[in-house]
């Protein structure tokens, strides 16, 4: 991991912190929970002065398969304008998750955050949709 994924993940782990619990993993990724949704977050360099930071949620595992999920979530059920969803068929349902991949240079703590809270408020919305209740 470069400097600058470092630094950056370290802005984002300050920013994370006010709101959740966080967990560094062996590879340098965040991981927290946010309303049911676990969440990673993980640096690479795109090119030289090009850090990303990438943010997977599992929203939702073992959804019925006999469930209309796809349709669902192509439809817009729980849209964000801060991420993306994927419906991925798993061996017990559907699974879905929901991504949104970034630049991280000149983000401060306070700006790191709002973003990141747009993003898994994104996907605590869908989840919201999705298992009602």
């Amino acid at each position: 991991m470069t400097g600058a994924i470092a630094d950056q993940l370290g802005v984002a782990k300050a920013a994370l912190e006010r709101f959740h619990d966080v967990t560094v993993d062996d590879d340098g990724a965040l991981t927290f929970a946010h309303g049911g949704v676990v969440c990673a977050l993980q640096g690479l360099d795109i090119e030289e002065g090009l850090p990303v930071l990438n943010l997977t949620c599992v929203v939702a595992w073992d959804l019925p398969a006999e469930s209309d999920v796809p349709t669902q979530v192509a439809l817009g059920v729980g849209e964000g304008l801060f991420g993306s969803a994927r419906v991925i068929p798993g061996s017990a349902g559907w699974d879905v998750t929901w991504r949104y991949a970034f630049p991280a240079s000149g983000l401060d703590e306070k700006a790191m955050g709002t973003l990141l809270m747009l993003v898994v408020s994104g996907a605590s919305s869908l989840r919201a949709a999705l298992l009602p209740g």
